[in-house]
């Protein structure tokens, strides 16, 4: 096998090339406004929180530092009581799964489970075939979801999961790695069997003892790819810069790529979201702007599936102009990614929806505001891309319980976020209907045929209206009882350069640890226009930390690069990590594998609650009803290790095996509430 130790590493965090070259604002300056150094530290967070509450009008609400009003007989606004009920565990190195004392946790279907088709057995070393693949669980479990089946008791008991499966990794998917000659992939099964790694898994599970679960060879189970046929809804339907010889009308596009983080709707679909797409595709006949602000490559793919050219389904992931109209090549392929994607997990036989009225990007995740009847939706995603954006979605129907459906997701209006250095903010819409975003357009010289223009070019248009940079948005939450907002920004080692140096007294200035960042919406309605937002955390070792309360991280939460972001039933926020693995390599002995840490949003108090094994992201979680059984995602354990023995791993299966993806079940021996 070749040298392909950069491959790796730039495989670890799935980044694709900086695109943004805008002279928008970055936050980092915006943050450094409005705090200085001094307030950054400990100590300091109460009263700057306090300060810009009070005088942006918020404060009138607040009781203590932070967001969350006062309650009645001054308990917590949600389940918590008191202080979190778990003894938090420390860093690991270990090349297993810790949890604390009293919990157990089990792997549970892990990349090549049998699910559907034929039910194929996972062939240890790489041996099962692509058709195989197709009817088996994918590789690199991302985001997922438990959509309860039944009442009562038994909706605990028995549902389906939907996880997304991110991207591959080529090394473990075959017996000696991509065979290719002369840059060309001359075994066709490989590709096939790679496309079918990609994509989303739907299975119905079931609960046989208490932490055990099954399979359950169901009707529901299903397998979508890389590769399965989709239909293109919203105002991008029909434009002629989606229209491919594949679907000359411009209404259908295949598959769905790198989906990462997710979401789903108050009528019970799944959101699977495509984050860094680009790097699958090539285009050697020169980048139009959908092409080239979102990295695009001219040069050779991600995994080289173009170059199998004599087969259609290979062949499009070459966007190059090859014929005499977009109608009989590929050169819009690309569009046809970026995009969030409805799934009805409960009818196997549904085609699943790009909504593109929510914007292409390269989408982490989407989570809504819970629903109210008679009120509009509105929906959060970030652009996982450094220096990229926060975006908001509205419906412009209003919801009603029982009968709206996904079609509400085709209208609306799709908002950037603009952080200002008061701890106010606004959202800016990215609408040709709005007289601002034309005029801002205009201004900066830049045309959009339409709407669907607009949406396919959405950084684009978010750069015209003057949005701020971010360092790289992931997940997002919504405080389930309280509507506040929050979200992730793992890191940015691009933040730097004349106008914002990198020093030994300002870290921050490349924002190696990242932080979250969190925001109330004015009125707290989550339609407005305007918020108020301050920082939760500050992640990094104890001199460059903060909690909420003010004081530096400790032995019990340090932490690195936060992303994953979700909050339980009983109002826990649940912080997963993504140090990369330069990252991991390099930042072992301080803060160990990548983890999980629950914190209580009200008081700040944070304790390690999980770590995994070596070389994994930490990524995706979900409990059941009952909060009794909850889902925790290991992506690519052992990633790089080829290259890098001391993340090399063989689990879930141990001895020598391959290391494979898997999902872990985390339950309480008492059978009590996971984290209380």
């Amino acid at each position: 096998m070749k040298d392909n130790s950069r491959d790796l590493m730039l495989a670890d965090n799935g980044d694709e090339e900086l695109s943004n070259h805008s002279g928008n604002p970055d936050f980092a300056s915006v943050l450094e406004k409005r705090m200085s150094r001094r307030d950054i530290m400990r100590g300091s967070l109460a009263a700057a929180v306090a300060g810009v509450f009070a005088a942006s009008g918020a404060g009138t609400a607040l009781a203590r530092p932070g967001f969350l009003p006062p309650q009645a007989k001054g308990r917590p606004p949600f389940g918590l009581k008191g202080e979190l009920g778990f003894t938090p565990v420390p860093v690991s190195i270990a090349d297993t799964t810790v949890v604390p004392a009293g919990y157990s946790a089990k792997p549970f279907l892990p990349w090549g489970t049998p699910i559907c088709g034929h039910y194929p057995a996972y062939l240890e070393g790489g041996l099962n075939s692509g058709a195989d693949q197709e009817c088996q669980i994918g590789m690199n479990h991302d985001g997922i979801h438990y959509f309860p089946m039944g009442r009562g008791d038994k909706a605990s008991r028995h549902g389906l999961i939907c996880m997304n499966h991110e991207y591959i990794d080529q090394p473990k998917l075959h017996p000696n790695g991509p065979t290719v000659v002369n840059g060309v992939r001359v075994v066709e099964d490989e590709v096939r069997k790679e496309i079918a790694a990609h994509g989303v898994s739907v299975v119905e599970v079931r609960e046989v003892a208490h932490g055990n679960w099954e399979v359950v060879k169901g009707q529901y189970n299903r397998r979508i790819t890389a590769g399965t046929p989709m239909e293109i809804r919203g105002p991008v339907r029909g434009s002629d810069l989606v229209k491919t010889q594949y679907s000359p009308k411009g209404t259908m596009t295949r598959g769905t790529i790198n989906n990462c983080a997710h979401g789903y709707t108050p009528w019970g679909t799944y959101l699977t979201c495509e984050e860094n797409w680009a790097g699958y595709f090539t285009n050697k006949t020169g980048r139009p702007r959908e092409h080239s602000r979102y990295g695009v490559r001219t040069g050779s793919t991600r995994y080289g599936w173009d170059s199998v050219s004599h087969i259609d389904e290979y062949a499009r992931f070459d966007a190059s102009a090859l014929g005499n109209s977009a109608v009989e090549d590929y050169r819009n392929e690309p569009n046809g990614q970026g995009w969030i994607v409805e799934i009805d997990p409960f009818d196997p036989a549904s085609t699943p929806i790009k909504r593109t009225s929510m914007g292409r990007f390269a989408h982490e995740g989407v989570v809504f505001a819970p629903a109210k009847a008679g009120q509009p939706l509105a929906f959060y995603s970030g652009d996982d891309a450094q220096n990229e954006y926060i975006y908001k979605f509205v419906t412009e129907g209003r919801y009603q319980p029982g009968r709206t459906s996904g079609d509400i997701l085709d209208k609306g209006t799709l908002y950037v976020a603009v952080f200002h250095d008061d701890g106010s903010g606004e959202w800016r819409a990215l609408d040709l209907r709005d007289p601002r975003f034309r005029a801002a357009a205009a201004s900066a010289g830049v045309e959009f045929k339409d709407q669907a223009d607009v949406l396919v070019n959405t950084r684009l248009a978010a750069d015209v209206i003057g949005a701020t940079k971010m360092d790289r948005p992931e997940w997002g939450a919504v405080h389930p009882q309280t509507n506040e907002v929050y979200f992730a920004l793992t890191n940015n080692s691009s933040r730097g350069g004349a106008s914002n140096p990198v020093d030994a007294a300002n870290p921050r200035a490349n924002s190696a640890f990242g932080h979250i960042i969190r925001w109330r919406e004015r009125g707290n309605r989550p339609w407005a226009l305007q918020f108020n937002w301050d920082i939760f955390l500050l992640a990094g070792p104890a001199d460059d930390s903060r909690k909420l309360d003010g004081e530096p991280l400790d032995d019990t939460n340090i932490v690195a690069s936060p992303d994953g972001l979700w909050f339980d039933h009983q109002g826990v926020l649940w912080i997963q990590t993504d140090m990369g693995g330069s990252q991991q390599r390099a930042e072992q002995g301080r803060f160990g594998n990548n983890q999980m840490l629950a914190a209580n949003p009200y008081t700040g108090e944070m304790r390690r609650f999980f770590v995994g094994p070596l070389g994994q992201e930490t990524t995706g979680v979900i409990t059941t009803p009952d909060s009794r059984t909850m889902f925790v995602n290991i992506q690519h354990p052992g990633e790089s290790g080829e290259v890098y023995p001391q993340v090399a791993s063989h689990w879930p299966d141990g001895g020598n095996a391959r290391a494979r993806s898997a999902t872990v079940i985390i339950t309480k021996d008492d059978g009590g509430v996971v984290g209380n």
